[in-house]
């Protein structure tokens, strides 16, 4: 598999399909081939139920012609898509429509946490399999404190993720006495 991250051009998208033709695709992020029509039908192309998927692109390209990548290709591989759009909100009557034909052709998975139940449950459970703080050595009673922290503020922190609580524990990392104090001071929002 290839993992494509941040800004992808339609173009691009194409280029990258061709090359990893019978690969996993995944691209996170690339949030852009959505708001693009030429981008949504080559998802489709790529996504489509038939036996065959052959992807087109019929406009002249000196860029893909240049780098050997021919016009049209049977896409035998598999594409995942990670975005933050949520598809169920989009209120373009055009881009819904297009999105729907996206969503009818794979598996779409809705895996917003919406509530800090729910997200506060997601850093214990991540935490608890070791993978969060894997690289930062600490002991058990020392992961608890900076998940009871959370807890305990939840409410004030300025999001309430992973990637807060990575915040935190590069905190607790640099500075194992007062990384509450400056919890309390980077990571809290001004009252």
């Amino acid at each position: 598999y290839i993992i494509v991250s941040g800004a992808v051009s339609t173009i691009m998208m194409f280029k990258k399909m061709f090359q990893y033709r019978t690969k996993v695709l995944v691209f996170d992020d690339c949030d852009a081939v959505f708001r693009d029509e030429n981008g949504r039908n080559i998802l489709k192309a790529a996504l489509d139920s038939k036996k065959t998927r052959k992807i087109c692109w019929n406009t002249d390209s000196y860029k893909l012609r240049n780098e050997g990548v021919p016009d049209e290709f049977e896409f035998k591989g598999s594409a995942i898509f990670i975005t933050n759009i949520k598809f169920d909100n989009i209120r373009s009557k055009k881009l819904k429509d297009h999105l729907e034909a996206v969503q009818s052709r794979c598996h779409y998975l809705d895996l917003t946490l919406d509530t800090v139940r729910d997200k506060l449950l997601r850093i214990k459970q991540i935490a608890g399999t070791g993978a969060l703080f894997q690289d930062y050595d600490f002991s058990g009673h020392e992961v608890d404190e900076m998940l009871n922290f959370m807890t305990d503020n939840q409410d004030n922190l300025n999001e309430l993720s992973l990637r807060m609580a990575l915040k935190i524990g590069d905190l607790r990392k640099v500075s194992p006495v007062s990384w509450r104090e400056m919890a309390e001071v980077t990571c809290m929002k001004r009252r």
